[in-house]
């Protein structure tokens, strides 16, 4: 039996490929989405992937995730430094819940370097890329497992 996890991501992560590819990386949303389907069957764990530019969307598969003891792997984006909406909703999870950023927030801009979400997250992972998924998986994994 494989454990659901979601992976959620914020505002703009749709764009990957073409938006800041010099922080972001080339790779574009879908191989995103692939990359997490197979990181996630190596690791026996059934992983959806969903993004939304959407505060409210977001919030609500969050309510849906802490409804089904889901566990998360979350990428709030933009959220990650102002949505306090968000930061309620993840807190109400009671599963993990890993925060996860392609890059290192704390070695960017000074605005970028507060997040309202790590301190309801089980932990985070940031600045390795689109492996940060990878490894927001394996821990999710650890967590989980028997």
């Amino acid at each position: 039996m494989t454990t659901r996890v979601l992976v959620l991501n914020g505002p703009n992560l749709g764009r990957l490929g073409s938006r800041e590819p010099d922080v972001y990386g080339d790779t574009s949303y879908a191989g995103l989405v692939e990359r997490c389907g197979k990181a996630g069957a190596a690791l026996g764990l059934d992983v959806e992937v969903r993004q939304t530019d959407d505060e409210a969307e977001l919030v609500g598969w969050l309510h849906s995730a802490a409804d089904d003891a889901t566990p998360v792997v979350l990428n709030p984006a933009a959220f990650t430094h102002y949505s306090y909406a968000l930061r309620d909703a993840c807190a109400q999870l009671r599963a993990p819940l890993i925060e996860v950023h392609i890059s290192n927030p704390a070695a960017r801009e000074e605005f970028r370097h507060t997040s309202v979400v790590a301190g309801v997250a089980t932990g985070t992972i940031a600045g390795f890329g689109l492996a940060s998924y990878d490894l927001a998986l394996r821990a999710v994994a650890g967590l989980v497992s028997p």
